[in-house]
């Protein structure tokens, strides 16, 4: 069967039926990995048996051993496969997501620090490499994610993180998100912002600061709409706005809260799953297919990186 042909679980009932025992998941791993068929990397081969005890699929021609894992996000990890599939499709179809105690919990995993390695793992799969850009109308607007901060105002900030969203606006409903941590709201930081994410020619409606004045000369069909009033935002930029108010009461609803070294990586879940709100069962194979693209990365390399950043 190919992962073309195959329906996907919209259930936990139907995901459990599907992926009963760590043969089922390799299998399915083994055509997300090989949509079109196994190759050998050393003859070129394309015939394998398995090795189901250590993850291996053997090449009759020359005899080599490709690991399954080896390479992906799942490279040398201690849960196992279906801890794995498990832990994917909660994370990418729960709309509110799972926290990494909650998963822990749901998981039996040993250890909360299991738990938020396999969570961190995922979220780097979840950008897939070469996705589309956005295309007009675009809403952008920034924000700020963190506490409260005393006698800091405009688009200052000192402890905060500035957030750069852009919403797609189809018709009566928001499109595909965007979102960015960027160190500043000048044109230096803005500009690339929508040049990376939004594709030339479309229409980009913003507030009227500065920042996006360049933007008509990159190609843009630029709709400035001054608020002149901080309360008259939400009426003139209402998809962005209804975004950015989701993904707040989603960082403090379930991770009360998240650490500003990693906030690109909740955004990057929260884009995710927000884009497919509306295929939350094909969101888990978009997981599994990205993260198999992934080079492996340890709990001691996320954590050396956090603390020299």
């Amino acid at each position: 069967m190919t992962l073309q042909g195959m329906s996907f679980p919209r259930t936990l009932l139907e995901f459990q039926a599907r992926f009963p025992t760590p043969e089922a998941c390799r299998a399915y791993l083994r055509l997300v990995r090989w949509p079109d068929g196994f190759f050998c990397p050393r003859c070129r081969g394309d015939q394998a048996f398995p090795l189901p005890h250590r993850n291996l699929e053997q090449c009759k021609s020359c005899g080599y051993q490709v690991s399954l894992t080896a390479g992906t996000i799942l490279h040398r990890s201690r849960v196992s496969l279906p801890q794995w599939f498990w832990a994917a499709y909660l994370m990418s179809t729960l709309k509110p997501g799972i926290s990494a105690l909650q998963l822990q919990h749901a998981l039996g995993l040993g250890s909360y620090q299991a738990a938020w390695l396999l969570c961190h793992k995922l979220r780097r799969a979840m950008v897939r490499p070469g996705r589309e850009q956005l295309v007009g109308p675009v809403e952008v607007d920034e924000a700020y994610i963190g506490g409260r901060e005393i006698g800091v105002v405009g688009r200052q900030t000192a402890t905060k993180s500035l957030v750069a969203v852009a919403v797609e606006v189809r018709g009566h409903r928001a499109g595909r998100v965007r979102m960015q941590v960027i160190p500043d709201a000048s044109a230096d930081s803005l500009t690339p912002f929508v040049v990376t994410n939004i594709a030339r020619g479309s229409r980009v409606i913003t507030d009227g600061w500065r920042g996006y004045a360049a933007l008509e000369a990159k190609g843009y069909r630029h709709t400035p709409k001054p608020q002149r009033a901080p309360e008259r935002a939400s009426k003139l930029l209402p998809w962005v706005h209804r975004v950015i108010s989701n993904l707040k009461t989603w960082l403090l609803g379930t991770y009360h809260g998240v650490d500003p070294y990693h906030l690109q990586y909740y955004l990057d879940e929260f884009t995710f799953r927000f884009n497919r709100r509306f295929v939350r069962e094909h969101a888990f194979l978009s997981l599994l297919g990205i993260g198999v693209q992934r080079h492996p990365i340890t709990y001691k390399q996320l954590r050396s990186s956090e603390s020299s950043g």
